[in-house]
């Protein structure tokens, strides 16, 4: 503790605020009031208990991470250098005065170390605005609803049309926008071709194709299974879809749901699971056909760096690009987003697959950094905010085995600031790994990866499943 108490102990005190339960709730509130106001990154913002037992005790190795900054500065009324500072006289007349929600005056959105009065003109527009964009989207949504009663008793080619561009959408924007903003399209979907399947008048060329979009919507649904944290619901979803391409017949659908059971069972840690579903997905497919082979040979080389099985994981990455060089785009390619594997989403797992056989080698440091590299000048469609936060943690590892660590804090920085309806399962395990390799190296310690270690411990508390419960 510090010899004099700082601003934000006594403010703390003095609004009763000193148990951590008390405290988180107040957090809370003001994170919420900030990500209404158009801070995003401070949607389900929250603090652990040792957070705030460090706060109050003035336990501190530098400042919050700036959406924390942000949200204390809007629940005391404070600039965080004067609240993590011994209170001057004027800081505590200031600290008997009302809390910020019971002043008047126009709301202040923080963003960064930029402050932004927002009128209530300003503010309003922007609620018009979003208003009418719900009012449009939910007309379109009745009209596509409408339509699929009126060809209720037959499935017209207009509903089948509908459905290939919901699909070819929901499997661009999965990768690009939180999952609660897109888990609701993505049910409706699953249920509208169920409800063909089950109820319409089907005719065989059409009921091929409407599994085929059961199998891509199932599909779709196991991997929000599984970046919610819920890996039985996930591999039940997986099932479905398997099913469903079998009855569409369709090897490249039924190659990639393998390939998605061995995603989902890798960041379960059933990585024996993963390696043999990655195998299974293989057999499928000949050499060449679409990038689902590419996926399948990454995905093994994970498997295996993980078992450590060092040959087999180099002889995957190795065959992975030796399919890049000949591989013929197909129909899944078509769709895009999730159902493509581009150049950088390989060099991304390539990079994984090398830190996790030896972090220290300088290919896996380079091949960690160029992955970096490459989701930064991806094309926009490819792009996808999961997977660059992972190139992203594979870096750190890299450079905290290089004793590297403010290399380290540059490298998972932008992960740390991502807002925490996009901490999906995947992220939230990558940053773990993370924390986990901080408290192996020799500088466990050092301020650095002190701070950074306690960084990491608040991000494990507000994540994409937690905001779906």
């Amino acid at each position: 503790m510090t010899e004099a108490p700082t601003l934000l102990r006594v403010l703390m005190t003095r609004r009763h605020m000193q148990v951590p339960e008390t405290f988180r709730q107040q957090f809370e509130r003001a994170a919420a009031d900030l990500a209404r106001n158009g801070d995003t990154a401070c949607a389900g913002l929250t603090v652990s208990t040792r957070t705030v037992e460090r706060w109050y005790g003035g336990e501190l190795r530098g400042n919050p991470h700036p959406p924390q900054c942000r949200v204390l500065e809007e629940l005391f009324g404070e600039p965080i250098d004067a609240l993590l500072a011994p209170p001057s006289t004027s800081g505590l007349t200031r600290a008997t005065a009302p809390p910020p929600e019971a002043r008047r005056g126009p709301t202040v959105v923080r963003h960064g170390t930029r402050l932004e009065a927002k009128s209530d003109d300003v503010a309003g527009t922007a609620g018009e605005r979003q208003n009418c964009e719900r009012q449009v989207a939910m007309a379109a949504k009745r009209a596509a609803a409408f339509m699929r009663a009126a060809e209720s008793t037959s499935v017209g080619q207009e509903s089948l049309d509908q459905i290939h561009d919901d699909v070819r959408r929901l499997a661009v924007s999965y990768q690009q926008v939180p999952l609660p903003e897109i888990l609701g399209d993505l049910l409706d979907a699953q249920e509208d071709v169920f409800a063909l399947l089950e109820h319409g008048r089907v005719k065989p060329l059409q009921a091929r194709d409407l599994y085929l979009m059961a199998a891509i919507t199932s599909g779709m649904l196991a991997k929000a299974s599984h970046d919610a944290g819920d890996v039985h619901a996930a591999l039940t979803q997986a099932r479905t879809a398997y099913v469903c391409a079998d009855n569409a017949d369709h090897q490249a659908m039924r190659a990639w749901v393998r390939g998605l059971q061995s995603l989902v069972t890798y960041w379960a840690g059933r990585t024996e699971d993963a390696a043999r579903y990655a195998a299974l997905g293989s057999a499928i497919l000949p050499e060449g056909a679409g990038t689902t082979g590419v996926w399948l040979s990454c995905l093994s080389a994970r498997a295996h760096a993980i078992l450590r099985d060092g040959e087999a994981a180099r002889a995957a990455i190795d065959r992975a690009d030796r399919l890049r060089e000949r591989v013929d785009l197909d129909d899944l390619d078509g769709i895009g987003g999730l159902f493509t594997f581009g150049e950088a989403r390989q060099i991304y797992y390539a990079g994984e697959a090398l830190v996790h056989l030896d972090p220290a080698d300088q290919r896996a440091e380079a091949t960690a950094r160029a992955s970096v590299q490459a989701y930064r000048a991806v094309e926009r469609e490819e792009w996808a905010f999961g997977d660059e936060a992972g190139a992203a943690t594979n870096l750190a590892l890299a450079q905290i085995a290089g004793g590297e660590l403010d290399g380290a804090v540059e490298a998972v920085r932008p992960v740390l600031d991502l807002p925490a309806v996009n901490r999906n399962f995947g992220i939230v395990q990558s940053m773990r790994r993370v924390r986990a390799a901080l408290l192996d190296t020799e500088q466990r310690r050092s301020p650095v990866a002190s701070q950074l270690r306690d960084e990491i411990e608040d991000y494990e508390v507000t994540t994409t499943a937690a905001i779906l419960r």
